[in-house]
């Protein structure tokens, strides 16, 4: 798997074109603000708008597990909360993404 770090602190807006340029099939994002409810759905909203439907969303960190929902509702395939193993984040990428097999 290739990582592109795109640094803290990003809009929603950067994240998804930094996505767009890079014709990524996964994001990463890792968020203990709290602002989960707030980034999420924009992001969301624009990978639709950009025709990115593809492309598989991951949230980590602080996450409420009232707040889970709500998110997977929104388009995100997975929610993994501290203290979820790297081989677990690892292994659901490989089974959902799509020519998982070039993923070795």
């Amino acid at each position: 798997m290739e990582v592109i770090y795109t640094g803290l602190r990003q809009t929603p807006e950067m994240i998804v074109s930094a996505a767009l340029q890079e014709d990524v099939q996964v994001i990463g994002l890792s968020i203990l603000s709290g602002a989960h409810n707030a980034i999420v759905p924009r992001v969301m909203d624009l990978l639709k708008q950009n025709k990115m439907d593809d492309v598989l969303v991951l949230v980590g960190g602080i996450i409420p597990d009232q707040d889970i929902d709500a998110l997977k509702k929104r388009g995100v395939a997975a929610i993994f909360q501290p203290g979820t193993a790297m081989d677990d984040i690892v292994k659901f990428i490989r089974a959902n993404v799509k020519g998982a097999g070039v993923l070795g």
